[in-house]
């Protein structure tokens, strides 16, 4: 089979996740987002295996989406970044994609389109994000002009909350509160809640909800949340051990000589390495599972391959399972000791780890 490094990915979990997305906002339709190919998961497979269940995906742009299309996925995809020029516009309105609009301009390039069919339109309101959305004193004029627009069916609004995963700040609230008082008498559908909105704050579920990072098993909390803790892992990286040595104490290991044995110790070589998308901050510490026994990398990731430690595991050598994060380690858990966290851990890994569906 060759280098045993993959990324076995579970589908039925993330459908689960899914599930209980629909549960906690039971009054609210619920996108799929699958965008930065559905986390690093595959959003073709991952797509293919919801379908039955979700209304709508979600995409970053175009390319994500018309991907998916060709895939022979026919439900409506939603591009979140909108589109970026007025040619993207036919496309949009042939393959039923739905779009964000953020700036005023692209309301003009809707106005001035000519299309075989009217597009859904998620009308984006700056509430304080400050990345993409209309300014609340412009909202009112973006809608009524989209609304008389005869290039569009119907209209979503939404906002993006910025800290809905810092559970002790206020801003999420306030951000509700300006979406509310600006789209006061303005008859559409709502959505504002991203993943820890639909874990967290219940009030921000509206009619629509957009579950992201939740649907791969992954808390967007720092700290353990009821509902976040209920998430079932959806991909479980791992390799095997190659090599095993036995160094004694005061004998270095890997690049720089970064980490110095401070007792006799049993050092197991990995096939993996940031080459494969696995963090080079993973430091000593950083957690790994060997045949169900917890340990640690020791010394620097280098780009194939990274060194753990061994001493004392039972039934363990060239050949053993390595699990670097998964069913059997949280992600978060990670990530943490990556300083980073589990977006980028799922999106980094690369297409050279093989994904193995399941």
């Amino acid at each position: 089979m060759g280098r045993a490094t993959r990324a076995i990915i579970d589908l039925s979990a993330i459908c689960q996740n899914y599930n209980l997305a629909k549960s906690l906002a039971s009054g609210s339709d619920a996108v799929a987002i699958i965008k930065a190919d559905a986390y690093g998961h595959g959003a073709i497979r991952v797509a293919l295996a919801m379908e039955p269940e979700v209304p709508a995906f979600g995409v970053a742009c175009i390319e994500e989406a018309i991907e998916i299309r060709d895939a022979g996925v026919k439900k409506p995809i939603l591009l979140l970044e909108g589109f970026f020029t007025a040619d993207e516009l036919s496309t949009i309105a042939k393959q039923n994609f739905w779009t964000a609009v953020h700036r005023i301009d692209q309301i003009t390039m809707l106005e001035d389109a000519q299309l075989v069919a009217p597009v859904k339109v998620w009308l984006k309101l700056d509430t304080g994000m400050h990345r993409l959305g209309i300014d609340a004193t412009d909202f009112r004029e973006a809608y009524d002009r989209l609304h008389a627009c005869e290039n569009v069916s119907d209209i979503v609004l939404m906002s993006h909350l910025a800290c809905a995963d810092e559970l002790d700040k206020p801003h999420t609230l306030q951000q509700g509160a300006l979406f509310d008082q600006t789209v006061r008498g303005v008859s559409a559908p709502h959505s504002i809640s991203n993943s820890p909105a639909t874990l967290a704050w219940p009030t921000m579920h509206r009619d629509w909800i957009r579950p992201g990072l939740m649907l791969y098993g992954a808390s967007p909390f720092e700290a353990s949340q009821v509902n976040a803790d209920k998430l079932l892992a959806a991909m479980t990286l791992e390799s095997e051990v190659i090599a095993v040595h036995d160094l004694q104490a005061g004998e270095a290991v890997g690049y720089a000589a970064s980490y110095v044995c401070e007792e006799n110790t049993c050092v197991g070589t990995v096939a993996i390495g940031y080459g494969d998308g696995y963090s080079r901050h993973a430091g000593t510490g950083t957690p790994v599972i060997v045949n169900g026994q917890r340990t640690r990398i020791i010394g620097r990731v280098s780009m194939d391959m990274c060194a753990i430690d061994l001493t004392g595991l039972t039934n363990v050598g060239v050949g053993s399972k390595v699990e670097l994060w998964g069913a059997q380690l949280s992600v978060n858990e990670v990530a943490r000791h990556c300083g980073t966290i589990p977006y980028t851990l799922f999106t980094g890994v690369t297409r050279r780890v093989p994904r193995y569906y399941i």
